[in-house]
């Protein structure tokens, strides 16, 4: 009987703690038919932008459509890699710069499955997720962040 996967909660308030991160990879040193894993961090950047430099993006989504969403690419994803865990979390509300807003790991009997689903995934989340960052600039305006 195949495992049926259930939707599962993406969103973290705020930035990614390096704790949350830390806590993610030691938990995986007990599945020892693990032979590498994938980590990718989206940090926010202090881009210039005019008249002032971006201090903080604010996150916003359509969270149902999302949560919906990622469980439809996590399946894909699980379908196409012989991956032996995934993990995706992304930020709402407020993550200054420096601060990470996406933590997606992913681990696999070998590094390649790893890393080219890590890869494939972080590109379906910005592409896909109905997902929104409003850049706060210093200069007291704001301007919402295309996905690139």
């Amino acid at each position: 009987m195949e495992k049926t996967r259930t939707p599962k909660n993406i969103f973290v308030q705020g930035a990614i703690s390096p704790e949350k991160i830390a806590k993610s990879i030691a938990n995986h040193s007990t599945k020892t038919d693990i032979g590498g894993h994938s980590i990718f961090l989206g940090q926010v950047r202090a881009d210039g932008k005019e008249g002032g430099k971006v201090y903080a993006i604010d996150y916003t989504a359509y969270e149902e459509m999302a949560l919906e969403k990622a469980f439809e690419i996590r399946e894909a994803i699980f379908k196409k890699y012989p991956l032996t865990c995934m993990h995706i979390y992304h930020s709402l509300g407020e993550v200054k710069t420096g601060e990470i807003c996406l933590f997606v790991f992913t681990s696999s009997k070998h590094r390649k499955a790893a890393m080219d689903a890590c890869e494939e995934l972080v590109e379906r989340i910005k592409k896909e997720l109905p997902i929104w960052g409003k850049e706060l600039i210093d200069n007291e305006q704001s301007v919402w962040k295309e996905n690139t």
